[in-house]
């Protein structure tokens, strides 16, 4: 290994999973969390679990056990300026929370690569999308102007494919991956910020964990695209998926959400894919509806979105409504879009008025 980079990632639960192949890969992450998590986190480490091909059951990582180091931090106890690449790894609506909402400004001046892990991207990635209207989807956004000091070359967005889940038996220092599939990150503008991104897709290529006597490869790699395009092919899955858990009778999980109509599931992802493809992505960058739907037969719960909004969330993200705004920019519209638009606002509308 060449560098050994030091790494700061918001967010701790789906933050710890690309911690744990940071950390296997030699290199050291903090994770911005709460008090009890950091406190748990320091005293304990974090475990995640996922299932590996070929093996029975799941295979854990112990952070503890692992030749990078790991620590848990509140939003006033790091300094931007002391890592080398800095991940967002909260849900967007998090960002304007006390304490947050001033590190995020810090990290925006001190000019540090940042590579978000959200599936809403962050306002400066849209401004790198040629013919996308910025100041036109700021009203997807819980509050917009968290993201204004940002430089739009300093942003560049990681798509976060695989799924995983904190256990609701276990302590929150666990989390379990149900699909370990990639993440995939777009290059930064600048060559520099993104040769930090290429040696660590090659450090986590090249990390192996024991496991007994064997040194066993990991799933959930890191992979760089240079296309801005290609961490947009989450937006049709969402679209398809996660957010069509959403129905006026409740929620109901992803893998019924796809195959319970898959004609009107392939229709919607494949408007969404053109979409994107209207912007300037090549097919390649897209992810085809057959692949999708295969992978969405093991996903049997409903989204995490779908989870908070019934939960009683004041606010999610809404990639639905980012995805309306922009094809509203193109004079293109969608039905089944506009449904899922209503039914999550009408839901948003109920939680507010009982906070």
């Amino acid at each position: 290994m060449s560098k050994q980079y030091n790494i700061l990632i918001l967010g701790a639960s789906y933050g710890s999973l690309l911690a744990s192949k940071l950390l296997m890969a030699g290199h050291n992450a903090t994770l911005v969390c709460l008090p009890a998590e950091a406190e748990l986190i320091n005293r304990e480490g974090f475990r995640v679990r996922m299932p590996v091909k070929g093996r029975e059951g799941l295979v854990e990582i112990d952070s503890r056990k692992l030749p990078g180091k790991v620590r848990g931090a509140g939003p006033a106890d790091v300094n931007p300026a002391d890592f080398d690449l800095i991940g967002l790894a909260m849900q967007e609506p998090q960002y304007r929370s006390p304490g947050v909402r001033e590190l995020l400004e810090a990290i925006a001046k001190s000019k540090k690569p940042c590579m978000s892990i959200m599936n809403m991207p962050p306002l400066p990635y849209l401004a790198r999308l040629p013919g996308v209207d910025v100041k036109a989807c700021r009203n997807a956004f819980t509050d917009p102007t968290v993201w204004d000091s940002f430089d739009p070359a300093c942003m560049t967005l990681c798509s976060p494919d695989p799924q995983a889940f904190r256990p609701p038996e276990e302590q929150v220092n666990v989390l379990q991956v149900r699909l370990p599939t990639n993440f995939k990150a777009a290059r930064f503008e600048s060559e520099a910020h993104t040769a930090i991104l290429r040696q660590l897709q090659a450090d986590i290529e090249a990390a192996r964990l024991p496991v007994g006597q064997e040194m066993v490869e990991l799933p959930v790699k890191l992979k760089v695209h240079d296309s801005v395009f290609v961490p947009l092919a989450k937006w049709s899955m969402l679209l398809a998926g996660n957010y069509r858990c959403v129905t006026p009778q409740g929620i109901r999980p992803i893998k019924e959400a796809v195959h319970s109509d898959i004609d009107a599931s392939r229709a919607v992802y494949n408007w969404v894919s053109a979409l994107c493809m209207s912007l300037g992505a090549k097919a390649d960058d897209m992810v085809p509806f057959e692949k999708y739907a295969a992978a969405a037969q093991g996903l049997a719960s409903p989204s995490s979105a779908a989870r908070a909004l019934y939960g009683g969330a004041p606010n999610i993200e809404r990639v639905d409504r980012l995805v309306q705004s922009i094809a509203a920019q193109r004079s293109q519209r969608n039905p089944v879009v506009d449904e899922v638009v209503q039914l999550v606002d009408a839901q948003l509308e109920v939680n507010r008025q009982k906070k």
